[in-house]
């Protein structure tokens, strides 16, 4: 009786959309151009995703997921199937926006000479003091592992156990950095929220000028004021 590996090289070539990611992998290991193509384009939208949520730039996230997948390709001989492929590919997104993260933060901190951390430095114009309240300026004050754990279970939607494995640490450990990341992140939110001016400040600062009579009096002459110049020229 003939094995099922040799049945399955020996039957015609299933469509690349019909294939298991694991023959995907197989195929792409023996030669298909078009195999790891699949793979990527089946996982793109989940990569993506997680990497722009933990990196919080497009730029960034995009150049995250090329290096990933650049990293996936090289190793893909080293893949024992342990764990899913998507599992896999996951995991080496996310050593590889670690590694951004690090990276960052280093350049952020020998940026701040003059004492302060990241988290303490003012918003560079009004527009930033203004778009400041946002959880995505808030993650990257955390620092890299609790971003990571946080993003993974709260925002992506990873089981503890699927998030722990993927970083390959013990359930306690992540949900030690999800708690610590969450105290963190309602910090920073409520530090960022309470740096902004009253919304309706400006609104009501203008309001109070248009309505003070020496405003009033100081005023440009409008069209009906000329119209009664006119009239009393004529007169």
């Amino acid at each position: 009786m003939k094995g099922s590996s040799e049945s399955e090289s020996s039957s015609p070539a299933q469509p690349l959309d019909a294939a298991t990611d694991a023959l995907l992998l197989r195929r792409h290991l023996a030669g298909d151009p078009d195999a790891f193509a699949e793979i990527f384009r089946r996982h793109r939208d989940r990569l993506w995703s997680v990497a722009l949520r933990v990196l919080g730039s497009p730029e960034d996230a995009a150049d995250a997921v090329q290096d990933a997948v650049i990293s996936a390709l090289r190793a893909a001989a080293s893949f024992r199937g342990e764990a899913a492929l998507g599992t896999w590919l996951h995991r080496i997104l996310v050593n590889t926006c670690s590694d951004y993260l690090r990276r960052r933060q280093r350049a952020a901190l020998g940026a701040h000479d003059d004492g302060r951390t990241p988290s303490e430095a003012a918003p560079d114009t009004a527009e930033a003091a203004a778009t400041a309240v946002d959880v995505t300026t808030a993650l990257a004050r955390l620092d890299a592992d609790r971003r990571i754990a946080v993003v993974l279970v709260d925002m992506v939607g990873y089981p503890v156990t699927e998030a722990a494995a993927l970083l390959g640490i013990p359930v306690g450990t992540l949900k030690s950095r999800c708690f610590r990341a969450r105290a963190a992140l309602a910090r920073e939110l409520r530090l960022i929220e309470a740096a902004q001016p009253p919304p309706d400040s400006a609104s009501q600062e203008t309001g109070n000028l248009s309505a003070d009579p020496e405003v009033q009096r100081s005023r440009a002459p409008g069209p009906s004021d000329l119209e009664g110049d006119r009239h009393e020229e004529h007169a």
